[in-house]
């Protein structure tokens, strides 16, 4: 019998990552006080996620009788938002464009599949290697992406919101790569629903996260300008 949506082991998983997520991000704002220290506690979350969707990655490429190594390049927006949230943590500085881009995908991306992973059901276990590893990589992407904002270390502003038109395009190009030259069915989800039944495909998902994401600008400028105009006051 395939694992469950809402089943013991899932629910399991979701009470210890939340816990742990969250017993470890008070933690670490409350001590990391020093630039360097925060700058390490980074590394290991940006090196604990490059490991989880590699490991992933890797479990889909030997997931079937003969090797798929074009299964390496990831073709879910997750999946890529994870890979690149990574290497934008590792490899990039404090506030850099790319992270402009996904923190937003990665919240809800992350917490939303925590929450309801579709894939469970692709073995008998939540610890089928290509299920743990995708709840892993959701999971720790999530608590990235949130710890950036606990930190300061994305100044979110509409003054850059065209990374987010930039970064779409790229997700889009290599989704069309890989159905156009790779054969794939689908990627990104260009044709096929997030959610079978329902009208979640890329188009309409990209409306909705344009929408949201204006919204999140919009309230963050007016708490800047509440804070601004507090502070000339006294």
């Amino acid at each position: 019998m395939p694992a469950q949506v809402y089943g013991i082991e899932h629910i399991t998983f979701m009470v210890l990552t939340i816990s742990i997520a969250t017993v470890g991000l008070i933690c670490a704002k409350r001590y990391l006080k020093s630039e360097h220290a925060q700058d390490i506690f980074f590394k290991c979350l940006g090196g604990a996620l490059l490991i989880a969707i590699v490991v992933g990655r890797l479990s889909q490429v030997f997931r079937y009788d003969t090797a798929r190594w074009e299964q390496l390049i990831p073709d879910s927006y997750c999946a890529m938002t994870s890979l690149v949230l990574a290497l934008a943590v590792l490899l990039g500085k404090k506030d850099n464009c790319v992270l402009h881009f996904v923190w937003h995908l990665a919240i809800v991306g992350g917490v939303g599949t925590v929450i309801y992973p579709t894939f469970v059901g692709q073995g008998p276990t939540i610890f089928y290697l290509p299920t743990i590893t995708g709840l892993l990589h959701h999971a720790i992407s999530a608590t990235t992406a949130i710890a950036l904002l606990l930190f300061n270390r994305v100044n979110i502003t509409y003054k850059k919101w065209y990374y987010t038109l930039f970064g779409f395009t790229c997700y889009l190009t290599v989704g069309a790569f890989l159905i156009g030259c790779l054969g794939y069915d689908d990627a990104f989800h260009i044709f096929t629903p997030l959610i079978d039944n329902t009208p979640l495909t890329t188009w309409v998902m990209a409306l909705m996260y344009a929408v949201g994401y204006a919204l999140i600008l919009w309230i963050v400028e007016l708490v800047k300008k509440g804070r601004k105009t507090s502070t000339e006051n006294n």
